[in-house]
C-alpha cells in the first residue's frame, strides 16, 4: 500500500512547478519595470544626442566586456565596460555620472537578454506581448495569465486527488455472521464472529 507521500508527491511537484513559473513571470516583470525606469531617469538628464550616443556607447562597452572579459564576473564586466564608455564620453566632451553610465549600460544588457531566444513557449508569448505593448501592460497581462494559469491547475490537480482518494480509500464493510454449526467428529465448532 503506497503511503500518503508516494501519493501527494507528484501534485506537490506539479504545483511547486507552477508556482515557479509565477516566479518567473514576476522577475521578467520586473526587469522590464526596471528597463522603463532605466530609460525615464536617462532621458530627464540628458539632450536627445548624448542620450543617442550614450546609448550605442553604451552597447558597445556591454558588447566589449562580454567578448574580452568573458572570463571575468559581472562586477569586473561592469567596470570594464563603465571605464569604456566613460573614456568615449569625455573624449566628446560629455561628463555623466557613473550611475548614468550604468544605467545606459544596464538597459544594454536588458536589451540583449530580451533579444536572447525564449526557453520556452509561455516565455515567447510574454516576449511578444512585451514587444506589442506597454511594458507594464505586458506585466500585468503575463501575471493575469500565470495566475489563471496556476488557479486552472491547481483546480484540475485537486479534482484528481479528490477523485483519487475516493476510489482509493477501502471501504470497511461490518457484516454479522450466523454461527454454523459444524462437526467434526464429535465435537462441534461454531466459527467465532470478530
Amino acid at each position: 500500500m503506497q503511503t500518503i507521500i508516494e501519493i501527494v508527491q507528484p501534485y506537490v511537484s506539479t504545483v511547486a512547478t507552477a508556482i515557479l513559473g509565477v516566479l518567473t513571470a514576476i522577475v521578467i516583470a520586473g526587469m522590464n519595470t526596471i528597463k522603463v525606469k532605466a530609460n525615464e531617469w536617462i532621458n530627464a538628464r540628458t539632450t536627445e544626442s548624448q542620450r543617442v550616443l550614450l546609448h550605442k556607447l553604451a552597447e558597445e562597452g556591454f558588447s566589449l566586456a562580454k567578448t574580452v572579459f568573458k572570463e571575468a564576473d559581472g562586477t569586473k564586466k561592469l567596470q570594464q565596460a563603465l571605464s569604456y564608455v566613460t573614456r568615449q564620453l569625455q573624449q566628446r566632451g560629455i561628463y555623466l555620472t557613473d550611475i548614468e553610465i550604468q544605467g545606459a549600460i544596464e538597459k544594454a544588457y536588458l536589451d540583449y537578454k530580451a533579444k536572447q531566444k525564449p526557453i520556452n513557449t509561455e516565455e515567447a508569448t510574454i516576449a511578444d506581448a512585451a514587444a506589442n505593448v506597454s511594458t507594464e501592460v505586458a506585466a500585468q497581462a503575463a501575471a493575469k495569465e500565470a495566475m489563471a494559469s496556476l488557479a486552472a491547475r491547481v483546480n484540475e490537480l485537486l479534482s484528481q486527488a479528490t477523485a483519487e482518494v475516493f476510489n482509493t480509500v477501502p471501504v470497511k464493510v461490518q457484516y454479522e455472521a450466523e454461527a454454523i454449526p459444524t462437526s467434526i467428529g464429535d465435537v462441534q465448532v461454531h466459527p467465532s464472529t470478530e
